[in-house]
């Protein structure tokens, strides 16, 4: 083969790879929705509605009027979440904080659907780490980093008990591990009404369900000034390193892995199925201990029915846009975290409402679920190698060419028998045949 030949080889290659790799899948995805959820917010804005009325006598106006109901709505949502003219980068430094939790819960739900689980339960989880870090922080007073690091450390113990007893009952009894967390939700959010109702959580002459603000002290540091982004964010960054070194440098990771692409063989080699199975929740429920202590240590620094907000089930999100990848969860974080600092500006500045960034989210999640109608989109399934499924009509055609290709492989004469021979089916060589070949190689051989 020639050097051009393999150069050619190389490059058709590399086209299929990126066609069908999964992050370009995901921007796609991202770029689809942000298309959809403009044309909604043109189709909801009440200049683009009134054109519609003499559309077809000047077709221009409408078109002007919703692309800059969109690009107003966009730019309002990017100057709210990375660069305003008036405040600088200070929104970018609310996209981090937004994204703080959310990188660390969905980190949790990655883990889980790695080792082959469906967690459900980062809002349960996160719920119930906030109780035990929130008490820690209002009820002992410590030194400064100690108090830190005990609310830290008692928001991920709780968080990883609440999700270590989802693993503990699918390992001893085989539960569904989804039923297993939507209950547990629901139980956690109830544990809270209560707990906020008790002598020992409720803020003294408070009616209102809500505990007494946790100590400085047990609150991250600012590391922007004049912002609210605080030192949980860097805690984020280690948290996706360390996650990134378990899941592809580690034993543990090699077994959830293994355990999650196929329990049977993981068994087979010698693997503890239901000790990984404990393990990657309790991991879960720790890592979403660790956004209940962005919480509670940093943003909100109060517990109150509200701590846990929509960050567990917008987690999920999360770790499906990241494809359960570290790397991939963080930046799906940041994008979301931006969605959530920009959409508010988004309403002041222009009007739009604050519901179309809820569903361009949804619409992420829906297109990330189907990579074929993304790949169709775009024309990507030949330049992937992806070959578009026969329709019935002709399956059945093929099938028949292919039954008929066997029957006339069944009659053909089988190689190897002389020109005599026949395949199975067919008549077999007389006797006098035989035997006139025999005489004629005995006379050639005397």
């Amino acid at each position: 083969m020639s050097s051009q030949d393999q150069t050619v080889r190389r490059e058709a290659s590399l086209t299929q790879k990126i066609a069908g790799s999964g992050w370009l899948m995901s921007l796609l995805a991202i770029l689809v929705s942000l298309v959809v959820g403009g044309l909604l917010i043109a189709f909801t804005n009440e200049t683009f509605q009134e054109s519609l009325s003499y559309f077809f006598a000047a077709p221009q106006y409408a078109l002007s009027a919703g692309w800059h109901a969109a690009s107003a709505a966009y730019v309002a949502l990017f100057q709210g979440a990375v660069l305003s003219p008036d405040t600088g980068f200070a929104p970018l430094a609310e996209t981090m904080t937004n994204a703080t939790p959310l990188i660390m819960a969905g980190l949790g739900v990655a883990v889980a659907f790695r080792a082959g689980l469906f967690n459900i339960g980062a809002q349960g989880q996160l719920i119930v780490g906030a109780i035990f870090g929130a008490y820690a922080g209002f009820a002992w007073h410590l030194p400064a980093a100690l108090h830190l690091l005990v609310v830290v450390l008692l928001a991920v113990l709780g968080g990883a008990l609440w999700g270590g007893i989802v693993g503990w009952l699918k390992a001893l009894t085989g539960a569904h591990e989804v039923i297993l967390t939507i209950m547990l939700n629901y139980i956690a959010i109830k544990l809270l009404d209560w707990v906020l109702n008790t002598p020992a959580f409720l803020r003294p002459g408070e009616t209102n369900p809500i505990s007494p603000l946790v100590d400085k002290s047990a609150t991250y540091p600012i590391i922007v000034p004049g912002t609210r982004l605080h030192l949980g964010f860097i805690v984020a960054i280690l948290l996706v390193l360390a996650m990134w070194w378990l899941m592809n440098r580690s034993t543990l990771g090699f077994q959830l892995r293994a355990v999650g692409e196929n329990p049977a063989a993981a068994r087979t080699a010698g693997m503890s199925v239901k000790r990984a199975t404990f393990l990657a929740m309790a991991i879960a429920g720790g890592l979403a201990g660790f956004a209940a202590s962005a919480q509670i240590a940093g943003t909100e620094q109060v517990l109150a029915n509200g701590v846990a907000g929509s960050i567990g089930f917008d987690a999920i999100t999360v770790a499906l846009l990241g494809r359960s990848t570290p790397w991939g969860t963080f930046f799906a974080g940041l994008l979301f975290g931006a969605f959530r600092a920009g959409a508010t500006n988004m309403q002041i500045s222009t009007g739009t409402p604050i519901d179309i960034v809820l569903v361009v989210q949804s619409l992420i999640v829906l297109f990330i679920a189907a990579p074929p109608l993304v790949r169709s989109m775009f024309g990507l399934n030949r330049l992937a190698g992806i070959k578009k499924a026969p329709s019935a009509r002709k399956a059945a055609k093929l099938a028949a060419t292919s039954a008929k290709s066997v029957e006339d492989a069944k009659t053909a004469p089988a190689v190897g028998q002389g020109k005599h021979a026949a395949a199975s089916g067919g008549d077999a060589p007389t006797q006098d045949a035989a035997a006139d070949e025999n005489t004629s190689s005995e006379g050639g051989t005397k």
